[in-house]
């Protein structure tokens, strides 16, 4: 039974919205629909995201509520203990995750450091392109910026659940949506946003195809933080199970109105400053320097924009760290402050050679792809999909009806039910076969 609860349910969905929110939103979004064509994925991913998503995300936490225990110990109780391999994944897909995360909240730190020093006052987009490439390749800076952004994420976690983890989620949402409005109504004011705007949000299903489609479903997947368990984890620290689809649509609408925001906050200056739309997991780096030459006081408003990027970042990362330590400490007896320090340290080294894939050690690849590109593929396109597709078929068909929480109408009951043991496991299915293929 879990002895430490959110302070309130609101509590929990900022910090459920936060995980999916730093993780896919404003990071991967972007880049993906770009490269994608736009307003008809945009569509797609709406479409997977509240019924796919909400599904899984529900069942996620439904689990750690029921059982009052992190992933591996939900798993154990509530189907049997023959089903533990699936918490073992979860977390090791976590961990994975977070290796390659971190590298990537620490280039937020970097370049909140390069705005302070007035290194990105300039709208030249090769310039800002060729800054990031020299940036991300440098074999010191990125890793040491990685390290900070892993202390930092320590230091928050470490704290506890309701006066390190809540507590600072509580100002980082709001905070965050406040400075991507101001950034979207400045983008709409570049010259020739308006392109970019109609080639977000205009469908053109001519741009669309079959492998479009299977890449909107496992961003859904990838950008709600679902497959790897941490809903479950969250959800374990609830009282009850009443609220808890309810909670899981406000998620989906926070994570899905921020990926909005994040779109066109990326699409426009796209369009007016002639930036590669398919730059790849750097386009949010290379694009919103642009902006801030539009601004009053615009070197001090990128500085702001950064720090609440990297703040954004640690919405995600705070939640991996604590699916982990509520896994070393549940099962191995480690007590908080140790397991954090612990882990910590095992990211930190995972990661450096993550980040120096990026630079001097590019040419090292394993299956033609480089150690972040890797992880990133292994996480995405099997191990989530895998973790989800189980997890919906032990829902639908094995564990059933009792797993729904009483306060929900008959409808609804009804169509969460035939989404878990037909139409989640087809979906998730197709993300598999993708990633197999």
């Amino acid at each position: 039974m879990s002895q430490v609860q959110w302070s309130s349910r609101v509590g929990h969905v900022l910090a459920a919205a936060g995980s999916a929110i730093g993780l896919g939103a404003i990071w991967k979004f972007p880049y993906v629909t770009a490269t994608n064509g736009g307003g008809a994925f945009l569509l797609m991913f709406l479409l997977f995201s509240f019924t796919l998503g909400v599904a899984v995300q529900v069942g996620e936490t439904l689990l750690g509520s029921h059982s009052q225990r992190g992933v591996l110990g939900a798993f154990h109780q509530l189907v049997g203990p023959k089903w533990r391999w699936m918490g073992y994944m979860g977390i090791l897909c976590g961990f994975f995750i977070y290796s390659f995360y971190s590298v990537v909240g620490g280039w937020t730190v970097g370049y909140a450091a390069l705005a302070i020093g007035g290194e990105l006052n300039h709208g030249d987009a090769a310039a800002l392109t060729a800054l990031f490439g020299g940036y991300v390749s440098d074999p010191i800076w990125p890793v040491l910026t990685h390290l900070i952004f892993a202390g930092l994420t320590w230091w928050f976690v470490q704290g506890g659940l309701q006066q390190g983890v809540e507590r600072a989620l509580r100002w980082m949402m709001p905070a965050l949506f406040l400075m991507m409005l101001l950034l979207v109504l400045t983008g709409l004011s570049m010259p020739g946003a308006m392109a970019g705007v109609r080639q977000f949000l205009l469908p053109d299903f001519g741009h669309l195809t079959g492998q479009g489609v299977l890449d909107a479903l496992g961003l859904a997947f990838f950008s709600l933080s679902i497959g790897l368990g941490v809903h479950t984890t969250y959800g374990a620290y609830l009282p009850s199970s009443d609220g808890v689809v309810r909670s899981g649509v406000w998620v989906v609408t926070l994570a899905s109105l921020i990926s909005v925001l994040a779109g066109l906050m990326i699409f426009p200056v796209l369009a007016s400053t002639g930036i590669d739309p398919t730059a790849g997991p750097g386009l949010t780096f290379m694009t919103m320097p642009a902006v801030f030459q539009h601004l009053p006081l615009g070197q001090g408003l990128a500085v702001i924009f950064f720090l609440l990027l990297l703040v954004a970042a640690l919405s995600s990362s705070i939640s991996m760290l604590e699916h982990l330590v509520r896994f070393t400490t549940e099962e191995w007896g480690w007590n908080r402050r140790g397991a954090c320090r612990t882990l910590t340290l095992l990211i930190m080294a995972c990661g450096i050679p993550v980040s120096l894939s990026f630079g001097p050690w590019a040419e090292y690849t394993l299956f033609g792809k480089t150690l972040f590109d890797l992880l990133d593929y292994l996480t995405s396109n099997l191990m989530m999909p895998l973790f989800g597709l189980v997890l919906t078929l032990l829902l639908g068909w094995k564990l059933g009806a009792r797993m729904v929480p009483e306060d929900l109408a008959p409808l609804p009951r009804a169509c969460l039910l035939w989404c878990w043991r037909l139409v989640a496991p087809l979906l998730i299915a197709g993300i598999l076969v993708r990633g197999l293929l």
